[in-house]
């Protein structure tokens, strides 16, 4: 659960965003600066999270009163050399805030954190990775929590669609790129398993509210509206004119999560009176749209 240093929204003197050139830092600036937040912006290749004086500019850069989200990851974590990869970034990270603590710490986690359960997995449910990306998100959590004192935020989105995601999974993003391309849509299996989506938007307003609150504590980045990949595949062909064919697949492994992830209502709800996820067809018709006017 969250809880709010500043009951009503105070903007911080400065926002400083490791990995604002990606998918979800990029939105997460975008936001930030439509609140009228000053912003610094972080990434590759200027600065680098790897690099032997990573945590030095780091912490030259961070000053006491800044907020800093920290994004920026190699993602998603296949194999043991990128998990290691990310905890030397989270490293340094902690180590530029033992040097320098500041105001306020976001971490943008993963719901990958959390252990296969067949009821709703909540913000309150065990932190037990089944993956390697589950449980470098983890990781970097404790190195967090062991590492600075200060209000610490810990935001935990599933699934992410929306524009300019630069890693085109198996899902609503790459779903979309094919049915603007005209290309058909070939499903693992039938496209049976269910999951839950957010709107990369969503992530954004999550976090800079919780910049603005300075909020401390977990929340999860979940509709709680859970949805087959069939469903989202023939949703996106349906967005174009050329007829899409969706085809299914023979798989080549066990189903991922036994065909289920759902999630019980996001504790954001509770803690920002007003906002609400974006229904899914809400949000890939408006991608879809966006696409098309690109095109």
């Amino acid at each position: 659960m969250l809880q709010h240093t500043y009951p009503t929204p105070q903007k911080p003197a400065r926002a400083v965003i490791l990995g604002a050139g990606g998918f979800i830092g990029g939105a997460i600036h975008r936001r930030l600066r439509q609140e009228g937040v000053p912003a610094l912006a972080l990434g590759r290749p200027a600065f680098d999270l790897l690099a032997p004086s990573a945590a030095e500019q780091l912490a030259a850069t961070l000053q006491p009163d800044d907020v800093l989200i920290f994004v920026s990851a190699k993602a998603p974590v296949k194999n043991a050399a990128m998990l290691l990869e990310n905890l030397r970034m989270g490293e340094a990270v902690c180590a530029a805030l033992q040097q320098r603590p500041v105001g306020h710490v976001l971490y943008i986690s993963s719901d990958a954190v959390y252990k296969d359960s067949a009821g709703p997995l909540s913000e309150s449910s065990c932190a037990e990775p089944g993956s390697l990306h589950g449980i470098m998100h983890l990781a970097r959590e404790v190195m967090l929590r062991a590492g600075f004192s200060g209000p610490l935020a810990l935001l935990r989105p599933t699934l992410v669609h929306g524009l300019d995601d630069p890693h085109n999974g198996y899902g609503p993003n790459r779903f979309r790129r094919l049915a603007a391309e005209g290309k058909e849509i070939v499903l693992f299996g039938d496209g049976e398993e269910r999951r839950d989506h957010v709107a990369v938007e969503d992530i954004a307003e999550l976090a800079s509210r919780i910049v603005l609150h300075r909020s401390c504590g977990v929340v999860n980045a979940t509709s709680g509206d859970v949805v087959s990949f069939r469903e989202l595949a023939e949703f996106c062909a349906a967005q174009f004119s050329t007829p899409i064919a969706v085809k299914g697949s023979p798989r080549s492994g066990p189903m991922p999560h036994d065909g289920l992830r759902p999630f019980a209502p996001s504790a954001a709800l509770t803690a920002f009176p007003g906002f609400r996820f974006t229904p899914w067809r809400d949000g890939l018709a408006r991608a879809c749209a966006a696409t098309k006017t690109a095109r």
